[in-house]
Protein backbone atom coordinates (compact mmCIF):
# COMPACT_ATOMS: atom_id res chain seq x y z
CA UNK A 1 0.00 0.00 0.00
CA UNK A 2 1.49 3.64 -0.69
CA UNK A 3 2.38 5.57 2.01
CA UNK A 4 0.00 8.48 2.74
CA UNK A 5 0.98 11.67 0.76
CA UNK A 6 0.92 14.38 3.37
CA UNK A 7 2.36 15.21 6.86
CA UNK A 8 0.43 13.51 9.77
CA UNK A 9 0.06 16.50 12.76
CA UNK A 10 -0.80 13.90 15.32
CA UNK A 11 -3.44 14.80 18.49
CA UNK A 12 -1.62 12.63 20.51
CA UNK A 13 2.02 12.84 19.31
CA UNK A 14 3.58 10.97 22.98
CA UNK A 15 0.97 8.15 22.60
CA UNK A 16 2.18 4.74 21.69
CA UNK A 17 0.68 1.59 21.75
CA UNK A 18 -0.18 0.52 25.79
CA UNK A 19 1.77 -1.14 27.76
CA UNK A 20 -0.93 -3.89 28.09
CA UNK A 21 -0.94 -4.77 24.82
CA UNK A 22 3.17 -4.81 24.64
CA UNK A 23 3.47 -7.11 27.68
CA UNK A 24 0.03 -9.12 26.19
CA UNK A 25 1.63 -9.59 22.99
CA UNK A 26 5.23 -10.45 24.49
CA UNK A 27 3.64 -12.95 26.50
CA UNK A 28 2.39 -14.80 23.61
CA UNK A 29 5.29 -15.05 21.80
CA UNK A 30 7.37 -16.35 24.50
CA UNK A 31 4.50 -18.76 25.62
CA UNK A 32 4.44 -16.99 29.09
CA UNK A 33 1.89 -17.09 31.84
CA UNK A 34 -0.23 -13.77 31.53
CA UNK A 35 -0.24 -12.26 34.30
CA UNK A 36 0.31 -8.56 32.77
CA UNK A 37 -3.32 -7.74 31.24
CA UNK A 38 -5.93 -7.59 33.94
CA UNK A 39 -8.80 -9.86 32.84
CA UNK A 40 -10.00 -13.26 34.01
CA UNK A 41 -9.13 -16.59 32.64
CA UNK A 42 -12.46 -18.26 33.79
CA UNK A 43 -16.08 -18.00 31.96
CA UNK A 44 -18.69 -16.32 33.87
CA UNK A 45 -21.67 -18.55 34.97
CA UNK A 46 -24.00 -20.20 32.67
CA UNK A 47 -26.71 -18.47 33.81
CA UNK A 48 -25.67 -15.32 31.84
CA UNK A 49 -24.75 -16.74 28.79
CA UNK A 50 -28.43 -18.69 28.24
CA UNK A 51 -30.18 -14.74 29.19
CA UNK A 52 -28.02 -13.76 26.09
CA UNK A 53 -29.21 -16.55 24.10
CA UNK A 54 -33.16 -16.07 25.47
CA UNK A 55 -33.23 -12.02 24.11
CA UNK A 56 -31.41 -12.67 21.40
CA UNK A 57 -34.18 -15.65 20.11
CA UNK A 58 -36.71 -13.65 21.13
CA UNK A 59 -35.97 -11.17 18.67
CA UNK A 60 -34.25 -8.27 20.54
CA UNK A 61 -31.47 -7.71 18.04
CA UNK A 62 -32.12 -3.91 17.26
CA UNK A 63 -31.16 -1.10 18.33
CA UNK A 64 -31.24 -0.16 22.27
CA UNK A 65 -32.68 3.41 23.31
CA UNK A 66 -29.57 5.68 23.85
CA UNK A 67 -29.41 5.57 27.51
CA UNK A 68 -29.66 1.90 27.65
CA UNK A 69 -33.14 -0.87 27.87
CA UNK A 70 -35.20 0.54 31.13
CA UNK A 71 -34.75 -2.72 32.96
CA UNK A 72 -31.35 -2.49 32.82
CA UNK A 73 -31.24 1.16 33.95
CA UNK A 74 -33.56 0.52 36.39
CA UNK A 75 -31.72 -2.52 38.13
CA UNK A 76 -28.66 -0.38 38.41
CA UNK A 77 -30.95 2.24 40.22
CA UNK A 78 -31.76 -0.51 42.12
CA UNK A 79 -28.52 -1.36 43.19
CA UNK A 80 -26.90 2.11 43.76
CA UNK A 81 -29.47 3.00 46.18
CA UNK A 82 -28.87 -0.30 48.28
CA UNK A 83 -25.57 -0.53 48.53
CA UNK A 84 -25.03 3.53 48.72
CA UNK A 85 -28.62 4.85 49.70
CA UNK A 86 -28.83 7.84 46.66
CA UNK A 87 -31.39 7.56 44.48
CA UNK A 88 -30.78 8.19 40.91
CA UNK A 89 -33.33 8.67 38.60
CA UNK A 90 -33.49 5.78 35.78
CA UNK A 91 -34.46 7.78 32.75
CA UNK A 92 -32.29 11.00 33.13
CA UNK A 93 -29.25 9.99 35.49
CA UNK A 94 -28.02 6.63 34.38
CA UNK A 95 -26.67 5.70 31.29
CA UNK A 96 -25.28 2.23 29.62
CA UNK A 97 -22.04 2.44 27.84
CA UNK A 98 -19.77 0.77 25.60
CA UNK A 99 -17.46 -0.13 28.90
CA UNK A 100 -15.61 1.88 31.40
CA UNK A 101 -12.98 3.31 29.11
CA UNK A 102 -15.99 5.06 26.41
CA UNK A 103 -17.91 6.39 29.24
CA UNK A 104 -14.69 7.92 30.79
CA UNK A 105 -13.66 9.10 27.34
CA UNK A 106 -17.44 10.44 27.06
CA UNK A 107 -17.24 12.60 30.41
CA UNK A 108 -14.56 14.37 29.75
CA UNK A 109 -15.20 15.35 26.04
CA UNK A 110 -18.36 16.38 27.19
CA UNK A 111 -17.46 18.95 30.39
CA UNK A 112 -13.97 19.64 29.66
CA UNK A 113 -12.71 22.66 27.67
CA UNK A 114 -9.70 23.78 25.82
CA UNK A 115 -7.38 25.12 28.50
CA UNK A 116 -9.59 23.70 31.84
CA UNK A 117 -7.37 21.59 34.37
CA UNK A 118 -7.92 17.75 35.04
CA UNK A 119 -6.35 16.76 38.23
CA UNK A 120 -5.29 13.28 38.07
CA UNK A 121 -3.15 10.92 40.69
CA UNK A 122 -0.23 9.09 39.10
CA UNK A 123 0.15 5.97 39.02
CA UNK A 124 -2.41 6.70 36.49
CA UNK A 125 -4.85 4.62 34.55
CA UNK A 126 -3.21 5.29 30.55
CA UNK A 127 -6.95 6.73 29.10
CA UNK A 128 -6.89 9.66 31.07
CA UNK A 129 -4.35 11.84 29.93
CA UNK A 130 -5.05 11.13 26.59
CA UNK A 131 -8.93 12.13 26.96
CA UNK A 132 -8.31 15.22 28.30
CA UNK A 133 -5.93 16.08 26.35
CA UNK A 134 -7.64 16.04 22.95
CA UNK A 135 -10.17 17.99 24.43
CA UNK A 136 -7.36 20.76 24.38
CA UNK A 137 -7.44 20.70 28.44
CA UNK A 138 -4.56 20.78 30.62
CA UNK A 139 -3.54 17.39 32.63
CA UNK A 140 -2.45 18.33 36.46
CA UNK A 141 -0.20 15.17 37.80
CA UNK A 142 -0.33 14.45 41.68
CA UNK A 143 1.78 11.45 42.48
CA UNK A 144 0.48 8.85 44.91
CA UNK A 145 3.78 7.67 47.02
CA UNK A 146 4.96 4.41 47.01
CA UNK A 147 4.72 2.05 48.81
CA UNK A 148 1.56 3.59 50.77
CA UNK A 149 -0.15 5.65 47.63
CA UNK A 150 -2.02 7.41 49.72
CA UNK A 151 -3.52 10.85 47.99
CA UNK A 152 -1.80 14.04 49.67
CA UNK A 153 -4.57 16.76 50.04
CA UNK A 154 -2.54 19.48 50.72
CA UNK A 155 -1.32 18.63 47.52
CA UNK A 156 -4.41 18.61 46.22
CA UNK A 157 -5.66 21.66 47.77
CA UNK A 158 -2.35 23.48 46.65
CA UNK A 159 -3.19 22.11 43.06
CA UNK A 160 -6.74 23.37 42.63
CA UNK A 161 -6.92 26.97 40.81
CA UNK A 162 -9.83 28.54 38.95
CA UNK A 163 -9.04 26.84 35.83
CA UNK A 164 -9.55 23.16 37.55
CA UNK A 165 -12.44 21.46 36.09
CA UNK A 166 -12.28 18.49 36.88
CA UNK A 167 -10.75 15.85 39.64
CA UNK A 168 -10.75 12.34 37.94
CA UNK A 169 -10.30 9.79 41.00
CA UNK A 170 -10.02 5.97 41.28
CA UNK A 171 -10.49 3.66 44.12
CA UNK A 172 -10.21 0.73 44.52
CA UNK A 173 -6.86 1.73 42.12
CA UNK A 174 -5.69 0.45 39.61
CA UNK A 175 -2.99 -0.28 39.65
CA UNK A 176 -1.82 0.04 43.25
CA UNK A 177 -4.67 -2.20 44.62
CA UNK A 178 -5.53 0.49 47.53
CA UNK A 179 -8.54 1.59 48.21
CA UNK A 180 -9.49 5.10 49.79
CA UNK A 181 -11.49 6.02 53.06
CA UNK A 182 -14.07 7.92 54.25
CA UNK A 183 -11.65 10.35 55.52
CA UNK A 184 -10.59 11.27 51.98
CA UNK A 185 -14.04 11.23 50.67
CA UNK A 186 -14.33 13.75 53.24
CA UNK A 187 -11.42 15.54 52.38
CA UNK A 188 -12.03 15.93 48.77
CA UNK A 189 -15.78 16.96 49.39
CA UNK A 190 -14.53 19.69 51.19
CA UNK A 191 -11.60 21.49 48.68
CA UNK A 192 -14.64 21.12 46.25
CA UNK A 193 -17.46 22.61 47.96
CA UNK A 194 -18.61 25.71 46.36
CA UNK A 195 -16.91 25.04 43.14
CA UNK A 196 -17.97 23.85 39.63
CA UNK A 197 -15.24 21.42 40.02
CA UNK A 198 -16.95 17.79 38.53
CA UNK A 199 -15.39 14.79 39.56
CA UNK A 200 -15.50 11.81 37.72
CA UNK A 201 -15.24 8.48 39.92
CA UNK A 202 -13.55 5.30 38.07
CA UNK A 203 -15.07 2.55 40.05
CA UNK A 204 -14.85 -0.08 38.07
CA UNK A 205 -13.45 -2.21 41.06
CA UNK A 206 -16.82 -1.35 43.79
CA UNK A 207 -17.24 -4.98 44.24
CA UNK A 208 -13.53 -5.84 44.94
CA UNK A 209 -12.24 -4.82 48.28
CA UNK A 210 -10.90 -6.58 51.05
CA UNK A 211 -10.24 -7.13 54.93
CA UNK A 212 -13.52 -5.63 55.65
CA UNK A 213 -13.12 -2.32 53.85
CA UNK A 214 -15.90 -0.91 52.37
CA UNK A 215 -15.96 0.74 48.81
CA UNK A 216 -16.28 4.65 49.26
CA UNK A 217 -18.40 5.39 46.55
CA UNK A 218 -19.24 8.93 45.37
CA UNK A 219 -22.69 7.84 45.27
CA UNK A 220 -22.35 7.30 49.18
CA UNK A 221 -21.65 10.72 50.05
CA UNK A 222 -24.55 13.23 48.91
CA UNK A 223 -22.20 16.38 48.50
CA UNK A 224 -20.07 14.84 46.39
CA UNK A 225 -23.19 12.30 44.26
CA UNK A 226 -23.79 16.18 43.24
CA UNK A 227 -21.02 16.81 41.51
CA UNK A 228 -19.98 13.31 40.31
CA UNK A 229 -19.76 11.23 36.99
CA UNK A 230 -19.90 7.85 38.63
CA UNK A 231 -18.33 5.30 36.22
CA UNK A 232 -18.24 0.88 36.90
CA UNK A 233 -18.00 -1.90 34.48
CA UNK A 234 -20.04 -4.82 34.07
CA UNK A 235 -16.94 -6.80 33.01
CA UNK A 236 -14.97 -6.21 36.04
CA UNK A 237 -17.65 -7.91 38.35
CA UNK A 238 -19.26 -10.55 36.13
CA UNK A 239 -16.16 -11.57 34.58
CA UNK A 240 -17.25 -10.55 30.99
CA UNK A 241 -14.00 -7.70 30.09
CA UNK A 242 -14.53 -8.36 26.61
CA UNK A 243 -18.43 -7.77 26.01
CA UNK A 244 -17.78 -4.22 27.06
CA UNK A 245 -20.53 -2.72 28.93
CA UNK A 246 -20.40 -0.58 31.58
CA UNK A 247 -22.52 2.42 32.87
CA UNK A 248 -22.69 5.99 34.23
CA UNK A 249 -24.55 7.76 37.22
CA UNK A 250 -24.80 11.10 37.47
CA UNK A 251 -27.03 13.81 38.22
CA UNK A 252 -29.42 14.82 35.39
CA UNK A 253 -27.64 18.36 34.51
CA UNK A 254 -24.04 16.23 33.73
CA UNK A 255 -26.14 13.60 31.88
CA UNK A 256 -28.17 15.74 30.01
CA UNK A 257 -24.61 16.94 28.85
CA UNK A 258 -22.78 13.54 28.81
CA UNK A 259 -26.02 11.77 26.82
CA UNK A 260 -25.15 14.87 24.43
CA UNK A 261 -21.26 13.24 23.33
CA UNK A 262 -22.31 9.43 23.85
CA UNK A 263 -25.17 9.66 21.57
CA UNK A 264 -22.48 10.44 18.83
CA UNK A 265 -19.61 8.50 20.01
CA UNK A 266 -21.09 5.75 20.48
CA UNK A 267 -25.26 5.92 20.72
CA UNK A 268 -26.32 2.51 22.06
CA UNK A 269 -25.36 -0.74 23.36
CA UNK A 270 -25.76 -4.38 22.23
CA UNK A 271 -29.23 -4.81 23.14
CA UNK A 272 -29.87 -9.11 24.29
CA UNK A 273 -26.34 -8.40 26.20
CA UNK A 274 -28.42 -5.47 28.60
CA UNK A 275 -31.48 -7.06 28.93
CA UNK A 276 -29.54 -10.43 30.01
CA UNK A 277 -28.01 -8.12 32.72
CA UNK A 278 -31.07 -6.99 34.03
CA UNK A 279 -32.09 -10.14 34.55
CA UNK A 280 -28.97 -11.87 35.95
CA UNK A 281 -28.48 -8.23 38.25
CA UNK A 282 -31.70 -9.40 40.28
CA UNK A 283 -29.80 -11.59 42.16
CA UNK A 284 -27.51 -9.69 44.34
CA UNK A 285 -25.59 -12.18 45.84
CA UNK A 286 -23.73 -12.26 42.52
CA UNK A 287 -21.95 -9.30 43.52
CA UNK A 288 -22.11 -9.73 47.20
CA UNK A 289 -19.51 -12.51 47.07
CA UNK A 290 -17.39 -11.13 44.39
CA UNK A 291 -14.90 -9.91 47.14
CA UNK A 292 -14.44 -13.11 48.97
CA UNK A 293 -14.13 -15.04 45.39
CA UNK A 294 -11.18 -12.85 45.00
CA UNK A 295 -9.72 -12.35 48.37
CA UNK A 296 -9.38 -15.99 48.49
CA UNK A 297 -6.81 -15.54 45.18
CA UNK A 298 -5.27 -13.05 46.30
CA UNK A 299 -4.35 -15.00 48.80
CA UNK A 300 -3.68 -18.11 47.34
CA UNK A 301 -1.34 -15.87 45.15
CA UNK A 302 0.55 -14.14 48.11
CA UNK A 303 0.43 -17.41 49.78
CA UNK A 304 2.91 -19.04 46.97
CA UNK A 305 5.08 -15.85 46.80
CA UNK A 306 5.85 -15.75 50.41
CA UNK A 307 8.74 -18.14 50.16
CA UNK A 308 9.90 -15.98 46.95
CA UNK A 309 12.61 -12.93 46.57
CA UNK A 310 9.43 -10.53 46.03
CA UNK A 311 8.35 -7.93 48.70
CA UNK A 312 4.50 -8.34 48.45
CA UNK A 313 2.37 -4.92 48.68
CA UNK A 314 -0.97 -5.01 50.48
CA UNK A 315 -3.61 -5.55 47.84
CA UNK A 316 -6.94 -4.22 49.75
CA UNK A 317 -8.66 -3.94 46.65
CA UNK A 318 -9.20 -4.76 42.96
CA UNK A 319 -7.63 -7.98 41.45
CA UNK A 320 -3.70 -6.54 41.32
CA UNK A 321 -0.71 -7.57 42.94
CA UNK A 322 2.34 -5.42 43.55
CA UNK A 323 5.34 -6.55 44.27
CA UNK A 324 9.00 -4.69 44.56
CA UNK A 325 12.03 -6.35 43.22
CA UNK A 326 15.02 -4.98 45.01
CA UNK A 327 16.32 -8.30 46.25
CA UNK A 328 16.40 -9.87 42.89
CA UNK A 329 17.73 -7.44 40.43
CA UNK A 330 18.44 -3.27 39.88
CA UNK A 331 17.06 -3.28 36.52
CA UNK A 332 14.63 -1.08 35.35
CA UNK A 333 10.96 -2.14 35.98
CA UNK A 334 10.44 -2.35 32.53
CA UNK A 335 13.49 -4.29 31.32
CA UNK A 336 12.84 -6.03 34.46
CA UNK A 337 9.54 -7.58 33.06
CA UNK A 338 10.62 -7.98 29.96
CA UNK A 339 13.21 -10.63 31.59
CA UNK A 340 10.69 -12.01 33.84
CA UNK A 341 8.94 -12.84 30.26
CA UNK A 342 11.14 -14.07 28.22
CA UNK A 343 13.38 -15.83 31.34
CA UNK A 344 11.13 -17.40 33.78
CA UNK A 345 7.72 -17.56 31.67
CA UNK A 346 5.63 -14.90 33.74
CA UNK A 347 4.51 -11.60 32.04
CA UNK A 348 3.94 -8.47 34.44
CA UNK A 349 3.54 -4.92 34.13
CA UNK A 350 5.79 -2.20 35.07
CA UNK A 351 4.08 0.16 37.40
CA UNK A 352 6.60 3.16 35.27
CA UNK A 353 3.79 2.96 32.73
CA UNK A 354 1.52 4.38 34.56
CA UNK A 355 3.56 7.81 35.21
CA UNK A 356 3.79 10.29 32.70
CA UNK A 357 7.45 10.59 33.29
CA UNK A 358 8.28 6.82 33.56
CA UNK A 359 9.37 7.32 37.66
CA UNK A 360 10.64 4.07 38.30
CA UNK A 361 10.52 2.70 42.00
CA UNK A 362 11.62 -0.55 41.05
CA UNK A 363 7.45 -2.18 41.50
CA UNK A 364 5.50 -4.65 39.15
CA UNK A 365 1.65 -5.37 38.72
CA UNK A 366 0.60 -9.02 38.85
CA UNK A 367 -3.12 -9.66 38.12
CA UNK A 368 -4.14 -12.58 40.18
CA UNK A 369 -7.41 -12.75 38.25
CA UNK A 370 -6.98 -16.45 37.18
CA UNK A 371 -7.68 -19.98 38.02
CA UNK A 372 -5.63 -21.21 40.49
CA UNK A 373 -3.56 -23.78 38.55
CA UNK A 374 -2.70 -20.91 36.64
CA UNK A 375 -1.65 -18.66 40.18
CA UNK A 376 0.37 -22.13 41.37
CA UNK A 377 1.98 -22.56 37.78
CA UNK A 378 3.11 -18.87 37.95
CA UNK A 379 3.97 -18.49 41.68
CA UNK A 380 6.44 -21.62 41.08
CA UNK A 381 8.33 -20.02 38.11
CA UNK A 382 8.31 -16.73 40.22
CA UNK A 383 9.76 -18.63 43.33
CA UNK A 384 12.83 -19.72 41.34
CA UNK A 385 13.69 -16.09 40.16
Amino acid sequence: MPSFPARIESRLPNVGTTIFTVMSRLAQECGAINLSQGFPDFHAEDALFERVAHWMRAGWNQYAPMGGVAPLREAIARKVADLYGTTYDPDTEITVTAGATQALFTAVAALVHPGDEVIVFEPVYDCYAPAIELQGGRVVRLRLAAPDYRPDWDAVAAAITPRTRMIMINSPHNPTATVWSAEDMTRLAALTRGTGIVVVSDEVYEHIVFDGRRHESCARHPELAARSVIVSSFGKTYHITGWKVGYVVAPRELTAEFRKVHQFNVFTVNTPVQFALADYMADASRHEGLAAFYAAKRDFFRDRLAVSRFELLDSHGTYFQLARYAAISDESDVAFVERLTRDTGVAAIPVSAFFSDAHDDRVIRFCFAKNEDTLAAACERLCRV
